[in-house]
Order: structure tokens, then sequence, then C-alpha cells
């Protein structure tokens, strides 16, 4: 099994809030003390960090899950429950979050601002919210909101300055190893590399730039030939291309036919990387024909494309072409970032509910329904004006009346019954 996993589904489900309290002041020697229920906790978020450590998503493979904890509820004495403390990811800088469902980017963790995906519930208000002149003793409270619950995907793209491409076998990590300090598997076989590697190239004096190594692109890798498909997502990011070619010819093959296979495929790919600016590089020229390389030369600049001839075994032409990229880098744009498309849903409670009718009797599903007349007192008459309120700001009272329920028709709402009142 792969160490490296580039794309993940997971599921998130932020904190909810902690449901209001009802109490009222008990002090001896003190009568008739007044309401004094405190409101519920806020859930914990559920919020992203960008790690350096990581460089894959591996972890998510074995946890798909996340719950931030729940807000804890208010107590007597106007006591506030305390919050939850917020869940914290911790993801590969460059990792992308979109919303499953409708695949809408939510955020793009490439700066070391955390990001919250998820909010938490906010916390009910606990009794002593609805005291007033002329309800002085009420004996109900509100239920905590529900945190945002939904599931994401995961989808790292590589944050590099220089992404290496070309074909399995042309010297990439090799001229990686050469020119910074990643440490790739090296060997005479096609896809020796199997994961996207990263390297710091410095030279000197805060002159530096970040190469990455795409491995796996053949023929048909935009169509998912290979290993490409999978790994093709991390150009996305970079801000120069260096095609290495390999024009030694020692496989039998023409550098030029190499050359317009592999830019076809990140054509196919992303159109966009038509457009990114492109350096060719001519690698094994120390056991090349040199006149099948200036032929290839001559080929690359016709298309205003710059060439350099250079060999990662033996460093000719290395630095030539390192001082090359750092020069152009500095008048290219910045490293892309992915602006949030997808609006997170709101923390909000879910007035959902479905109602079923056997002869007079109206059952109705609701589970936020239920935590409210968990809150709320059925025998005091303003508790259940509140209650009152709810049912019908919901639809609940019309949806009924449109069903033909009746003057002592019996409701049920979980383990609770009454009978309605025209």
């Amino acid at each position: 099994m792969s160490s490296f996993v580039d794309k993940i589904r997971v599921s998130i489900k932020a904190g909810d809030g902690g449901n209001g309290a009802v109490s009222f002041h008990r002090e001896r020697y003190v009568a008739a003390g007044g309401p004094d229920g405190g409101d519920g906790g806020r859930g914990g978020n559920i919020v992203f960090i960008a790690d350096d450590n990581l460089s894959t998503l591996l972890d998510f493979r074995y946890k798909r899950r996340y719950e931030a904890d729940n807000g804890i509820a208010g107590s007597k004495n106007n006591q506030t429950g305390k919050s939850a403390s917020d869940l914290i990811i911790r993801v590969p800088r460059g990792t992308i979050v979109r919303d499953y469902e409708s695949n809408g980017i939510i955020a793009d963790i490439s700066s070391d601002e955390p990001t919250v995906i998820a909010k938490g519930g906010k916390g009910g208000f606990g009794n002593a919210h609805f005291a007033s002149p002329t309800r002085q003793i009420p004996l109900f409270a509100k239920t905590g909101q529900q945190g945002q619950k939904f599931d994401i995907v995961l989808e790292l793209k590589l944050i590099a300055d220089v992404g290496l491409v070309g074909f399995p076998n042309v010297g990439k990590s090799t001229l990686l190893a050469a020119v910074s300090r990643a440490n790739p598997k090296i060997a005479n076989y096609h896809f020796t590399t199997l994961i996207p590697l990263l390297g710091l190239v410095s030279l000197g004096q805060e002159r530096s730039f970040v190469m990455a190594d795409i491995p796996g692109l053949i023929e048909g890798a935009s169509k998912g030939v290979g290993l490409g498909y999978d790994f093709l997502r991390h150009v996305d990011r970079c801000r120069m291309l260096l095609h290495v070619v390999d024009i030694s010819a020692i496989e039998g093959r023409d550098p030029i036919d190499d050359f317009n296979i592999i830019t076809n495929e990140l054509k196919s790919f992303n159109k966009d990387l038509a457009a990114r600016p492109l350096i060719v590089a001519g690698n094994k020229t120390d056991i090349a024909d040199s006149n099948v390389e200036n032929r290839f030369k001559e080929f690359i600049e016709k298309q205003g494309i710059k060439y350099f001839s250079i060999s990662a075994a033996t460093g000719k032409g290395i630095d030539i072409l390192l001082n090359n990229i750092y020069t152009d880098l500095i008048n290219l744009p910045p490293t892309v970032v992915y602006e949030p498309d997808y609006e997170k849903p709101k923390p909000k409670e879910s007035n959902r509910f479905i109602i079923e009718r056997e002869d007079d009797h109206f059952y109705i599903y609701a589970v936020w329904l239920e935590k409210i007349l968990h809150t709320t007192n059925v025998k005091d008459y303003e508790s259940l004006q509140y209650f009152q309120r709810v049912i019908t700001d919901s639809g609940i009272v019309n949806q009924l009346i449109e069903m033909g329920v009746k003057q002592d028709d019996t409701i049920h709402i979980g383990e609770y019954q009454f009978d309605y009142i025209e």
C-alpha cells in the first residue's frame, strides 16, 4: 500500500451548543428569588492548520470522522456553561478543502492562519433571559444550536515555485538531488519516483526557491494511464515548469517526440498549463550525440522557449540553469491560492419535521422539538405559550390543520402527548 495519499474524503462535526438552564435563585431569607438559569456554552469549532512537517494525507486514511466537543449546559446562579475547545486538525500546506456534495472550495490551507471549516453551535439561553415584567417566572430555556456537520474532500496540491516534468528516467530525481537537500530514490528504471518530491534550492544570500519532482508522466497520463493522473494536480500551483528531456536517445526515443507527448498531456489535463512559463533542460549531455542535441535545441528555441544543456550526473550547466530560473521567478506572480467558492452552511437549528397520522392520533417526529420540550414546563402557562409559538412559527400547526386535525385529537411528540385544542 502506498504511503502517499493526496486525496481523501472525511466527515467532520462541530460541537453542539450547551442547553440553557431553568433555575431560580434560592437563598435563606430571600423570598421569591428570580430566574437565574445560565446560558449554555458554545460548541467547539473544527479548525484546520497548515503543518510543514506533513507531506501526505495518509493519517486520514485511518481516521475518517472528526467531532469537536459539545458546549456545557448552563447552571444556576446565572453561570454560563463552559465553551468547548476547538478541534485542531493539521494538514500539509497546500491542502484544498472541498465540500463533498457540491465540490465547492471551502478553503485553501496555504497560509499560517488557522481556518475554521465547521462552526460550533451557540449555547442556548437560560431562563434568566426570558424574564420580563409580565413574565417573572419563566419555566423554560432554549436548547443549544447544533454544530455544522458535513462531509469534505481533502485534496493536496503541492506548493512549489518550479515543477519538474518529463518522462520517467530522464533524470529529474537526479537533478533534484543534485540541486537541493531532497533525497529521492534514484535507479535506472521507470517509475523510480512514486510520490511527488519537494526540494529547497539555495543559491546563497537569501536567494532560494522550491522545486518539485512530479512523477509518472507518460502518454495518456491525463486520461488515467500510469501514475500521471494522480499527480498531475500537483503541477497546478507551480509558477514555472522545467521540462527535463533525455537527449542521449539511449532508449531509442526521439527527444522531440518526448517533448511533444508530455506537452500535450499537460494541455489535456489543464489548458492553463499551456500558458505557464516554461524552460527546457536537455539532460544527459555527457553521453549524448551532439547532432541529436543541436536538432532538439533548434526545435525548442524556434518556439521561443529557453533551452539549457545540462548533465545532472556530472553537474554540467546546472549553475547557469538555476540562476536563470531564479531570475525569471522574481518577475512571476506568487503561488496560486484558490479562493473559496462555496458558502458554508450557517449554524442554525434545523426545523425539519415529519408528521404521521393514525386515525385521530398525530405523531410528530422532530429531534429539535423534543429537546425544546425537555426544557419546557408543560404545567406552566407562560412556558406553554413559548412552546406554542415555536410549533406555530415552524409550520407544524399549519400542517396539522392541512392533515385534518380536530378538537381533542391526540398529538404525540416523543414521550409526550397532548390533546389538540382549537
